[in-house]
């Protein structure tokens, strides 16, 4: 018997389901539901700041002291 429904091997409903899929994890750029995002630490954060010349190594260590006390 010849099914002349069949999209190589796969009913319409199969392949639009597949591809659906796939646009949803390669195309769309948002996050995945229930997905935990890294939040960063004050400490972190000051590192970044530090490394990229925003502040200077005085202000880095007292801040780096006030942050750690309060931990």
């Amino acid at each position: 018997m010849f099914y002349y429904n069949n999209f190589w091997g796969m009913d319409f409903i199969w392949w639009f389901i597949w591809i659906m899929l796939l646009i949803w994890i390669f195309a769309i750029p948002y996050d995945i539901p229930f997905q935990r995002n890294a939040k960063n630490s004050p400490l972190d954060i000051l590192q970044k700041r530090f490394a990229s010349g925003e502040i200077s190594r005085d202000d880095y260590d007292e801040r780096k002291k006030i942050i750690l006390a309060d931990l």
